[in-house]
């Protein structure tokens, strides 16, 4: 995240719930919280394990994370 007032501020975290919402939440209607928090579990796994971001070079999130300890560095494409 960017200092406040910069464009990057909050645009990670905005992008995220939107994609989240887009994604998952639209249109679904569970029977319980248990259900819908199950559901939405399911989802982050999913996108932490195999959805490319383009911020990251168009790898998962757990795909960099792995990387950037093997390297002793974090590199993000900005």
């Amino acid at each position: 995240m960017g200092r406040v007032g910069s464009s990057y501020d909050n645009a990670l975290a905005e992008s995220f719930f939107a994609s989240m919402k887009r994604e998952l939440l639209y249109g679904e209607r569970w029977l319980g919280k248990s259900e819908a928090r199950r559901s939405v579990f399911t989802w982050l796994a999913w996108y932490n394990n195999r959805r490319r971001h383009s911020a990251l070079g168009h790898i998962s999130p757990v795909e960099f994370e792995r990387r950037s300890i093997n390297s002793g560095s974090l590199n993000l494409a900005a």
